[in-house]
């Protein structure tokens, strides 16, 4: 079952939950991030544990860049216009449910269609699978992700796992001269166009190679014999530079043929200078090169599946490993530094944990409920099982950043994952309750909401972590001590655990003789009259307060007059 959490310390977790997606590099590795909300099953927490001491080394980082390669491969079923499907009467129906082309029992309807298939004997025999009848749509997504399949055979070569990508590659590999006709015919018009630039720019070169080999009696001749009417000596003189451009045209005209894999007459032979392209013939052998790529993309396309179908679902399960992974990679990334905790009987303990969101934090070690006999912090050797903790101290001492800590370390721990510790312990609990201070205008309102929702958490049973962040500031602190007082009584009487920050610490605990008190404590004043503050709380101690600590900041900065008036204050902080 999910750990229940109420809205403050569900936004941690989403924190939490932020900080692993932000490092993910694949959308469909937030699946496996879903999976993973705190539980409250003990079972389920210890084999998550296992999962991820398993399998977290095995995410090596430096994996993050093929990762990122992986692309989903998503196999069509589009409705094929080029083609049309022969059958007998009786397997319309069939076919038709198919939806994957034309379907028709008349041969006689195959016409003008580049690719006609039947089941009865009449242009490409084919049984009713999709297989057989697009095999395309099963080949063409593999061929547009190369780069997915080379990274996973690559990932799968790092990892010693097995892949059925390089078989798949080598199978595709069939593949590359029919789809290097495709990129050409995709260049049809530039290709041609170069073609016949390149033929006009022989031809102009071979005429002012032929008009330079004239000398002025041969050229004066020809002259002459044109004025006459002497046509043959005109043919005379050009047949020969005639011949060669026509060689010239033929030669283009098969080196594209080569190309292309289809003989055809393209260039004009009614003007040999400048050689043209009708645009019509152009069209033409568009639409016959497009027939010919199509079937033989087909009948490819179709021998290749035959070799590689029985490798998609592997392929399928080998493209979730590596969302698998990337997730993997991502927590390992996240909780650089992190321990596994233990399970506890009671309660939550860490030694030297460190805030999620804070940077360089000081590392604090705490407890609330049966402490570990390993917890060895000093002055704690008095901690048995204190279930209700009153945490005291300096104003931005860090109290609410350790609940915000405790928090983070119980959520991880639910989720299964490492915590932000040397050392932790915690109790699979049901439900967790974080009262954060409210930074707004305080009024009935407030104080009624916030009691109604104190009361929630304490009502029903079972294992309840609840933190709050003073109550007392919503309410006048002589009514505050009689509140929390009996609210806290409740929690003692049901086996809760709760730590609550507050300035009332030391009425509280001649109303709770049950609790401890802790304080945060700043220790005094630097050399430039800062605070010194050392967050880690002293167990069963009241934390020195912060006021105490500004009026003698002021009292030290103050002269004359002034000066007597802060001493006079401060001697009676030091009376109490």
């Amino acid at each position: 079952m999910t750990l229940r959490m109420n809205s403050e310390a569900r936004a941690i977790y989403n924190a939490i939950r932020g900080e692993i997606a932000k490092r993910l590099v694949l959308a469909g590795s937030r699946e496996f991030l879903e999976r993973f909300e705190p539980t409250n099953d003990r079972d389920e927490i210890l084999k998550r544990r296992s999962y991820f001491r398993e399998n977290l080394p095995r995410a090596d980082p430096a994996l993050k860049e093929l990762i990122a390669k992986v692309k989903p491969i998503r196999f069509r079923r589009d409705f094929l216009h080029d083609r049309i499907l022969i059958v007998d009467p009786n397997e319309v129906e069939n076919a038709e449910r198919l939806g994957l082309c034309e379907v028709s029992t008349r041969p006689e309807d195959g016409e003008g269609y580049a690719i006609v298939l039947s089941t009865v004997g009449y242009g490409i025999d084919v049984e009713l699978n999709p297989a057989q009848i697009a095999p395309e749509l099963y080949v063409m997504p593999l061929w547009e992700n190369l780069e997915t399949l080379r990274a996973l055979s690559r990932i799968a070569e790092l990892t010693g796992r097995e892949s059925v990508a390089p078989r798949i590659l080598e199978a595709l590999r069939e593949l590359e001269p029919v789809m290097k006709k495709r990129e050409l015919l995709e260049n049809l018009e530039e290709i041609v166009t170069a073609k016949e630039k390149e033929l006009n720019e022989k031809v102009s070169e071979k005429l002012e190679r032929f008009s330079l080999t004239l000398s002025g009696r041969e050229l004066l001749n020809f002259l002459g014999e044109l004025k006459s009417g002497n046509y043959e000596a005109i043919f005379r003189h050009f047949g020969e530079i005639e011949s060669e451009i026509l060689d010239l045209i033929n030669e283009a005209e098969r080196e594209l043929g080569e190309k292309f894999g289809l003989p055809f007459e393209l260039f004009s032979r009614e003007e040999l200078y400048p050689i043209s392209v009708p645009p019509e013939k152009v069209e033409a052998l568009r639409e016959e090169l497009e027939k010919e790529l199509k079937v033989e993309l087909y009948l490819k396309s179709r021998e290749v599946l035959e070799k590689i179908r029985p490798l998609l679902q592997k392929l399928r399960g080998e493209i979730s490993a590596v969302y698998e992974l990337d997730f993997l990679r991502a927590v390992r990334e996240f909780t650089e530094g992190f321990t596994f905790p233990e399970i506890a009987e009671s309660g939550i303990a860490f030694l030297n944990g460190r805030h999620l969101f804070i940077e360089n934090p000081q590392p604090v070690s705490y407890v609330v409920g049966k402490k570990p006999e390993e917890f060895s912090v000093p002055k704690a050797d008095f901690i048995r099982d204190e279930r209700v903790v009153i945490l005291t101290g300096a104003n931005s001492g860090g109290k609410t950043s350790l609940l915000e800590l405790t928090t983070q370390i119980t959520l991880l721990a639910h989720m299964g994952l490492p915590v932000p510790a040397e050392k932790a312990w915690v109790e699979p609990l049901d439900e967790i309750f974080f009262f954060r201070r409210k930074r707004s205008v305080y009024g009935a309102g407030t104080f009624e909401t916030a009691l109604r929702s104190f009361v929630r958490a304490l009502k029903g049973s079972g294992r309840k972590l609840i933190l709050i962040d003073e109550f007392e500031a919503i309410t006048e602190p002589g009514a505050a001590v009689k509140i929390i007082g009996e609210l806290l009584k409740v929690a003692h009487e049901k086996g809760f655990h709760v730590v609550i920050v507050s300035h009332l610490g030391e009425d509280l605990k001649k109303e709770l003789p049950f609790a401890r008190v802790d304080g945060i404590e700043a220790k005094g004043l630097d050399e430039n009259l800062n605070l010194i503050v050392d967050r880690q709380p002293v167990f069963g101690r009241l934390g020195r307060s912060t006021p105490e600590l500004i009026v003698e900041r002021l009292a030290r900065k103050a002269r004359g007059a002034e000066k007597e008036i802060y001493e006079r204050v401060l001697r009676k902080f030091r009376e109490n």
